[in-house]
């Protein structure tokens, strides 16, 4: 009788997992007792890496973005205060940290990973930042732990580069994106979006393009129910050739800085909410990692590991496998 190639079928080939950039190598000089969350971002790399939900060859760490990159959206006379160190006393308790030339670099380095992250999307779907999303930053300012609005950086490059020309940001970070709202306020190309407790910092709000301001302690179903409609007129009405989702974890019930009341399972079906909608639209999507405050920081780093668990999952047909090239071998 004739041999039959009795042999199991091959299981299909795992997905590489999404590009992404990391800056959590570079130092941010703190006080001891400083309320920002120290380690958080390299706890969120370490867990994805030893899980394989991304892998090294897919990560790259983040150099500083050139100062001639950042006048994109940044004012001249902001950035000579910058690079001088002559930031004024009062901007500098806007921001929320204290001034130095070790933050200046790593904040250059934050908007040069949601760049290339902007770009890799592009090309396969959806890229990550493992940090990122300062949306507090102005163009002449800083606030909010932000000195470089990365998101803003990232839009204007993209369209210069004529890589995309509608963008929107999705902004479910429990604080109101009011840098980007008003940077962008007289762009027609950009829709921006937040979703945000309304009696949270900013105390005074910018103006988006669509805002939906919650009341404290709301919890997974309701804050649901007040996402899914809007988002979904948004991106089917305004179809954006890239979306930015700024998935901050900060509504989670246990985040010092919060006042919501979501747990990690309603985060989590706000991230497949986000991103199994962008992924049916055939729309490209960056993901920032936005605030994350919890006691235990623990909460904070499950809560954004969970939200690229959610990326490498609902993306992962789209993937490259091609590594991410690291800055030294540009």
């Amino acid at each position: 009788m004739p041999q039959t190639d009795t042999a199991p079928p091959r299981s299909p080939a795992r997905s590489p997992g999404p590009a992404c950039w990391s800056y959590d190598h570079l130092p941010l000089p703190l006080p001891e007792r400083h309320r920002y969350p120290r380690g958080r971002l390299r706890l969120v790399r370490e867990t994805l890496l030893a899980e394989g939900t991304i892998v090294p060859e897919r990560l790259a760490p983040c150099e500083p973005l050139d100062w001639g990159e950042l006048d994109r959206v940044h004012t001249p006379e902001y950035l000579g205060r910058l690079r001088t160190g002559t930031l004024p006393r009062a901007q500098e308790l806007e921001l929320g940290l204290p001034f130095s030339a070790e933050l200046v670099t790593r904040a250059r380095a934050t908007a040069y990973g949601t760049l290339q992250a902007a770009r890799a999307a592009l090309r396969e779907g959806a890229a990550a930042n493992l940090g990122g999303g300062n949306h507090h930053g102005f163009a002449d300012r800083p606030a909010g732990y932000c000195l470089f609005n990365d998101l803003a950086l990232a839009i204007r490059h993209v369209q210069r580069e004529g890589l995309a020309e509608r963008c929107a940001i999705i902004d479910l970070d429990v604080h109101q994106g009011n840098g980007t709202a008003t940077i962008f306020a007289r762009a027609p190309e950009v829709f921006t979006f937040s979703v945000h407790a309304a009696s949270n910092w900013p105390y005074t709000k910018a103006q988006s393009d669509l805002d939906i301001a919650l009341p404290d302690e709301i919890g997974d179903a309701e804050y649901l129910a007040a996402l899914e409609r809007p988002l979904a007129g948004i991106l089917e009405r305004f179809r954006p050739d890239l979306v930015f989702y700024q998935a901050g974890v900060d509504p989670l019930h246990s985040d010092r800085l919060g006042r919501l009341a979501l747990t990690h399972a309603g985060l989590k079906a706000r991230d497949e909410l986000v991103l199994t909608r962008c992924r049916t639209l055939r729309l490209p999507v960056v993901v920032t990692l936005g605030g994350g405050y919890a006691q235990p920081v623990s909460d904070s780093v499950e809560a954004h590991a969970n939200t690229l668990r959610v990326l490498a999952t609902v993306f992962a047909p789209a993937f490259g496998a091609e590594p991410v090239p690291c800055p030294s071998a540009r």
